[in-house]
């Protein structure tokens, strides 16, 4: 949530600030602005409300050069989306972005305000850039100013500093929000997120928890928290710069979902050998340890999950191991009992959600086996800090409506799952059909994807409607949860999923003609009961979309609508039947004219608590 990007340089680097914001645009969209340091020594700051264009629109109308200086997109937490409320804030010579959240900045200000300090903003963020020039104030070095004031803070933070009186350095600091330093000749940079730094640099170093960096033009000092110098390795990004473009598509959503048959084809790829799965990236003596679990829990937040709600279904049904899925911000706050010999699977995105990192952290201090990230973003703080790691190398996701991050991820705990039957001596079909399955899964997606007409066609009796309903049994529970979670962040249609047997309790009184109601029903063993279910709906009058591959024999189809899908493996219909109900989405929000990549509200990684 929220962009950072900060630049020194030999060069203007305020194209660089411009296309860096653009990139993290994803990250939040209320409002920008950036801050440079011109050849007159003068702070000049802009800022604007809406997306990044509209700041670019302002630079144009502008005299702006500079060789230092920082910029942000905000998602708003303290503080209505308002240019007032925009990042960067000044308080005399600092200027200052952050992302996060600083819980005790009502007390700081209290204190500041009785040495005549007045904010202008609703935001905490101002408050920090007044307490680094009041405690300047007091003397000491740019850096040693800024050590002084990070204990004072209470919360999270991810953020850059500038002095106008010292235009040759950035000062950036690091508690639960990521930063990561590029380097280059002549000039480094600071970011959120590496896809801000591609165009300039691909050599990266990430900061770690509690770190202080100074960066000057030709050199970067990194301290801890307790003001030691440290050295953090420095790596070398292989993501291609022009990933993050759309291609030949209209929407980073659209391009996403049409990507995951490439991407799971892509991951698959060596990991399937001999009716059997070689996860050999997780090392040979971390094998006992998957072995010897006898429980797992899984913690995620969102889409990830829901993806977890999955793989319970089929660590318990396929391979007789309990699983309990639990949402990182519950878990976290929730004194969890652990079970013998549990193991920790954490599920992200990005690496970066707050909530999962924090309750990863706190099993560390708990007695699991240990744990494992399944994550898509290389050197997140997910990564570096699991005990094992299985990357889903989906590519950057750019939309904020997850899409090939949820298949991918269940294509991996799959792949676990298999693993894990052939380590514990289980019968070899176990893993024989599970493999089996996978070779297939990248041409059942491209079968779903040619529904993609008929979606957009089925999207037109879904553009006045304010609810839905989304119904499925057993692994397509979750898929309709997952369903009801897409139509809502990108329609804003109000939608709800239910275990289609919770009918009878409650969410029948919903049921009557306005109401669509959407059926996840593959030819499994439990179509018969979800028929019975169908039949609830039908008879208060309710109307149906029943996706299925199975044959509906029924007299009267009035308000049922059957959605006839091609075969697919049982164990990987989750994973196939997501993909339609993506397109169906994706389509409605199109009609109703809503930003399909940045859905109002939203931002992509939730860096905050």
């Amino acid at each position: 949530m929220c962009g950072i990007i900060g630049a020194i340089s030999y060069r203007n680097i305020v194209e660089i600030l411009l296309d860096g914001l653009r990139r993290l645009e994803y990250r939040g969209y209320d409002s920008s602005g950036l801050a440079i340091v011109d050849i007159y020594g003068q702070v000049i700051r802009l800022r604007r409300l809406g997306g990044v264009q509209n700041l670019a629109d302002a630079v144009e109308n502008t005299i702006l050069s500079g060789k230092i200086g920082i910029a942000h997109t905000r998602w708003a937490t303290h503080g209505k989306p308002s240019e007032i409320n925009a990042h960067p804030h000044i308080s005399s010579d600092i200027s200052i972005v952050h992302n996060g959240i600083i819980e005790n900045y009502q007390s700081i200000y209290k204190q500041l305000r009785a040495c005549g300090y007045i904010c202008s903003s609703e935001t905490d963020t101002e408050v920090v850039a007044h307490l680094v020039d009041w405690e300047g104030k007091k003397g000491g070095s740019f850096l040693e100013v800024v050590q002084r004031v990070l204990p004072r803070l209470r919360g999270t933070y991810g953020m850059v500093i500038l002095d106008r009186r010292m235009p040759d350095r950035l000062i950036a600091a690091r508690s639960g929000s990521p930063l990561v330093i590029g380097c280059s000749v002549g000039e480094n940079f600071i970011g959120s997120d590496p896809i801000a730094l591609l165009p300039v640099t691909r050599r990266l170093i990430y900061l770690e928890e509690g770190d202080i960096a100074q960066i000057t033009s030709s050199s970067i000092m990194i301290f801890d928290r307790c003001g030691n110098s440290v050295q953090r390795p420095e790596i070398l990004s292989n993501i291609r710069h022009d990933s993050v473009n759309k291609g030949v598509y209209h929407h980073y959503m659209q391009k996403e979902i049409y990507e995951q048959s490439t991407v799971i084809k892509k991951r698959l790829k060596g990991c399937l050998k001999n009716n059997k799965v070689d996860l050999s990236e997780l090392g040979s003596k971390n094998e006992i340890l998957l072995k010897n679990l006898k429980h797992i829990q899984i913690v995620a937040c969102g889409t990830s999950y829901n993806a977890g709600m999955v793989a319970r279904y089929w660590f318990e049904s396929l391979i007789q191991v309990p699983c309990d899925v639990e949402i990182a911000s519950e878990f976290r706050y929730r004194q969890p009992v652990v079970r013998h010999n549990s193991f920790l699977i954490t599920l992200s995105q990005s690496g970066e959600t707050a909530d999962t990192l924090a309750a990863l952290r706190l099993s560390k201090t708990m007695s699991y086996l240990g744990s494992l990230a399944i994550c898509n973003v290389p050197g997140s703080s997910l990564v570096r800090e699991s005990d094992l790691v299985l990357m889903t190398q989906a590519g950057p996701e750019i939309g904020v409506a997850s899409t090939k991050s949820f298949t991918s991820q269940l294509t991996i705990l799959l792949m676990l799952l298999a693993k894990i039957s052939y380590l514990k001596g289980m019968k070899p079909e176990i893993e024989r059909n599970i493999v089996e399955a996978l070779k297939m899964l990248p041409y059942r997606i491209d079968q779903m994807l040619l529904q993609n007409d008929f979606m957009a066609d089925l999207a037109k009796d879904f553009i006045n409607k304010e609810n839905a309903l989304f119904l499925g049994r057993g692994t397509q529970y979750p898929i309709a949860m997952e369903g009801a979670l897409k139509l809502k962040e990108i329609s804003y249609i109000h939608a709800e999923a239910y275990a289609a047997g919770e009918l009878k309790h409650g969410p029948l009184a919903l049921i009557d003609d306005n109401m669509p109601v959407i059926v996840v029903a593959p030819d499994n063993d439990l179509l018969e009961k979800i028929k019975s279910n169908i039949e609830e709906v039908r008879a208060r009058g309710g109307s149906l979309y029943i996706f299925t591959n199975a044959q509906f024999c029924v007299f009267n189809i009035e308000r049922m609508h059957i959605i006839s899908l091609p075969y697919v493996e049982t164990i990987i219909t989750p994973i196939s039947y997501t993909v339609p109900l993506q397109l169906l989405s994706y389509h409605i929000a199109l009609l109703k004219g809503n930003n399909v990549d940045q859905p109002r509200n939203l931002a992509k990684s939730v860096t905050v608590e």
